[in-house]
């Protein structure tokens, strides 16, 4: 069942900073009152934090689910092989939130 975000003014006001699909993600949250929202992506991390939804990156949860055994291995090749950027601050967080 897929369930789409009826509150357009608020999609219209988070695509100014955000693409349609992270809009979209996080006003369906805040419409349905949500106990997680996956999203990686920092700005969208931060803003859905703005409206205090607590956020779960698709990694950690992943890992939590048995898809992955570790993170940290995936981390590394995403940072030194594909240019992804994160903070110490939020790698130490991800690998925390881990277990790692």
């Amino acid at each position: 069942m897929m369930t789409a975000p009826s509150n357009t003014a608020l999609i219209q006001t988070l695509t100014q900073p955000l693409d349609l699909g992270e809009a979209e993600a996080i006003a369906l949250a805040v419409e349905i009152e949500a106990d997680r929202l996956l999203i990686d992506e920092s700005l969208g991390r931060r803003i859905a934090e703005e409206y205090t939804l607590k956020i779960r990156g698709i990694l950690v949860n992943a890992k939590q689910q048995g898809l992955l055994t570790a993170i940290k291995p995936l981390l590394q090749d995403l940072i030194e092989a594909a240019g992804f950027r994160v903070s110490n601050v939020l790698y130490e967080r991800i690998l925390r939130e881990a277990g790692e």
